[in-house]
């Protein structure tokens, strides 16, 4: 969890792997800040393409959620190396959306500013706002919904500014909701109030700054599904990309498509990782058993994109394990095979040919 037994926090690394067994990629952030971790000297000398960088295939973590991974073995190695480290989360790849909202001291903009593309008829009265606390209040107000400031069904974080995180699961939603910041952006939900989604991260619950710390409020300790009319106003204000792909063999690289039934090698590989994720169907709880679908899934993913397993394969047979061991949580499996997958894909396992 994000505290310890005696309810001290929590150490990075333990929050890192928490949040990796949710299913959600974790990337290191420098220390005491909310930046990700810098770049090694190599990459900061060479600019180049996040997804052309050689230090991701060697386990390091450059260019920020990029790296990002459920692969606990990693996040051992990173946070061993570095016990300071805070934790990132890769949004995109978590299939999170996360209403950030500020509590800035700046001046107040003019009206026309406070919700993009919605008219405030000039009898309301705006002289109490002074954040996005506000503006958000208004937003759900304007649409007759809840404020999702208020919201205890899912988790929410305070920031060290007095800001609030306010995450959600938005993994059943057929569409990519990107990133924004600032209300004078392409896309834009409130004033005072960013999203994190595609293309950005977000700190993890329990990671310390040296602003303070990251702390969960209310009872809820995960993401309730994104509220419908929240993605259509996240569709209103220009969040939306195109219907979420999923990878197959149509998809793949073509190294990633050869053999069709893989390997008999790569069988032997996944083969093992595979029955320990069916035998933890003995054990409802405490089995580990999201650690044990995401190693899988991060191998099969890692053969993939060596060419070695069919990605359709691969899919199927993570999808049939997860079914054997907990049928009860179909779209948690799903989540975490898809980070594992997307993850392993980043790091391509070649296999020794046989002499």
């Amino acid at each position: 969890m994000l505290t310890t037994a005696n309810n001290s926090p929590a150490a990075p690394v333990e929050v890192a792997r928490w949040c990796a067994s949710r299913g959600w990629p974790v990337h290191p952030l420098a220390l005491g800040r909310k930046t990700p971790a810098g770049n090694c000297a190599a990459c900061r000398a060479h600019p180049h393409r996040p997804q052309d960088c050689p230090c991701l295939a060697r386990g390091g973590w450059c260019h920020g959620f990029h790296a990002a991974t459920t692969d606990t073995r990693l996040l051992d190695s990173w946070w061993s190396a570095n016990p300071g480290f805070g934790v990132g989360v890769s949004c995109g790849a978590a299939r999170l959306v996360v209403v950030d909202v500020d509590a800035h001291s700046v001046p107040v903009p003019e009206r026309a500013r406070l919700l993009p593309g919605i008219r405030i008829d000039d009898r309301v009265d705006l002289s109490g706002m002074t954040t996005g606390f506000d503006t958000l209040a208004l937003l759900a107000a304007y649409r007759g919904r809840p404020d999702p400031a208020e919201d205890v069904s899912t988790l929410r974080v305070r920031t060290p500014s007095g800001g609030l995180h306010v995450w959600y699961d938005a993994s059943a939603h057929p569409t990519l909701f990107r990133s924004s910041t600032g209300s004078g952006s392409r896309a834009a939900l409130a004033w005072q109030v960013d999203v994190r989604a595609d293309g950005g991260y977000i700190v993890a619950p329990g990671t310390r700054t040296q602003d303070g710390d990251y702390r969960p409020v209310g009872p809820a300790r995960a993401p309730a599904p994104l509220p419908g009319w929240l993605a259509d106003e996240l569709l209103r204000t220009g969040h939306g990309e195109d219907p979420l792909p999923r990878r197959t063999a149509a998809t793949a690289p073509a190294t990633a498509r050869a053999g069709a039934a893989g390997t008999g090698e790569a069988r032997r590989v996944l083969g093992p990782l595979l029955d320990e994720v069916r035998e933890c169907a003995a054990t409802p709880e405490g089995a580990g058993f999201s650690e044990k679908l995401n190693r899988a899934a991060y191998t099969a993913g890692g053969l993939v994109a060596a060419g070695s397993l069919a990605a359709d394969e691969a899919r199927g047979l993570l999808h049939d394990a997860a079914e054997a061991a907990r049928p009860w949580q179909s779209r948690r499996n799903d989540r975490i095979i898809e980070g594992g997958l997307d993850a392993g894909h980043r790091h391509p396992f070649r296999l020794r040919e046989s002499p």
